[in-house]
């Protein structure tokens, strides 16, 4: 799943717009590829596109980063996200599961 990422450098004010590649996703957190260099412990604001093509809006702490080639993968924790948010994830990892076996 490709999805967008908002990053807000305090240094700077301005928001932009990076893609990211999702490889994982669970109700907790989300593992993604990104070319930008992200910093280790920060909170980001995103919009993820999730399977039914919805949006869901949502903040991203990293926890994880590791270089691929020409980019990074990254582990992040959802922060705050909602109870029906979450249940989405959850429905999309039961039929991505089945489809597996």
């Amino acid at each position: 799943m490709s999805s967008t990422l908002m990053v807000k450098r305090l240094d700077q004010g301005d928001m932009q717009e990076v893609s990211i590649d999702i490889v994982d996703v669970s109700p907790n957190g989300v593992g993604f590829l990104c070319k930008e260099v992200l910093s280790i412990g920060a909170v980001y604001e995103s919009k993820l596109r999730i399977w039914t093509h919805e949006v869901l809006h949502a903040f991203l702490q990293i926890v994880r980063i590791e270089m691929k080639g020409d980019s990074y993968t990254y582990g992040a924790v959802f922060i705050g996200m909602s109870e029906s948010d979450a249940a989405r994830i959850r429905v999309y990892q039961t039929i991505n599961d089945d489809e597996k076996q």
